[in-house]
């Protein structure tokens, strides 16, 4: 498994295809294998493909006393500087995308193009149900009865993602991850407030949002476009969170002309 070490835990990632390079940043609860399909179709693009797992997530390290958005921003400098990366448009789902505008707000020099899929802007668009994950009362008491918590997951899979094998990634990511990983980043990203910081972004955003999305609500896609001057969004009627997967084409046309430079369909 390829990996770098960095001064808070060794990160896991998986790379595809050669070309120019992209960084691709997943959610809560999930890993690097959300985004294969992704990357195999932008590496037949000319892109080089670079996804990664969050310190606490997938198979990065999980011996840490901290998992905030600020310290997810913190692994992607790291991860670039490591690997020689100068600059790159980051890609990123749900509590990815936050880390992905936090990057961009950071290191303003490392980052050409920010794209965010069905993600929070403020942490108060959350389901209810993620904010309640939040609480570490509650979060001990799920990991006391994982294998129960992994396969209601199973069972709700089918309405968060319509992807075949979705199930089976979800209970696999969230067994990866440990009681402080789980309930310390969503409690980050439960506080997480960007609306009066992001203005201040001078690349390319693009904004992704599901119309039915559960998890994080639509709505933030006119938040974003309202906190970004000169931010781009699609909402898509037909996909509920998980946009790459739930559609893949329509997701893959969006992203790609992006990249390249074209204005997005309204």
């Amino acid at each position: 498994m390829p990996g770098i070490v960095t001064d808070q835990g060794v990160v896991h990632y998986e790379v595809y295809g050669q070309g120019k390079p992209l960084i691709l940043l997943h959610g809560w609860l999930g890993s690097w294998r959300l985004w294969q399909p992704t990357m195999e179709a932008l590496a037949l693009d000319g892109y080089r493909c670079y996804a990664l797992d969050f310190w606490g997530f997938g198979e990065s390290g999980k011996k840490r006393a901290s998992y905030s958005v600020d310290d997810f921003s913190s692994l992607v400098g790291q991860f670039m500087a490591n690997m020689g990366i100068a600059k790159a448009p980051l890609i990123g789902h749900s509590m990815g995308g936050t880390v992905s505008l936090a990057t961009a707000l950071r290191y303003p020099q490392t980052v050409s193009k920010v794209v965010v899929i069905g993600s929070p802007i403020r942490g108060a668009a959350l389901a209810p149900a993620l904010k309640l994950a939040a609480n570490p009362l509650i979060a001990r008491l799920l990991f006391s009865q994982l294998p129960l918590f992994s396969k209601i997951l199973h069972l709700a899979a089918p309405l968060l993602c319509s992807f075949p094998g979705f199930a089976g990634m979800l209970t696999g990511d969230m067994n990866k991850t440990t009681l402080e990983s789980f309930f310390k980043s969503i409690a980050s990203l439960k506080q997480t407030d960007l609306v009066g910081t992001v203005k201040s972004i001078q690349m390319d955003v693009l904004g992704l949002y599901g119309k039915g999305d559960n998890i994080v609500s639509p709505k933030e896609y006119e938040t974003l476009l309202a906190a970004i001057p000169g931010s781009k969004g699609v909402l898509f009627p037909s996909a509920k969170h998980f946009i790459m997967l739930d559609d893949q084409p329509g997701f893959l046309n969006e992203l790609k002309n992006f990249l390249a430079g074209n204005q997005p369909i309204p």
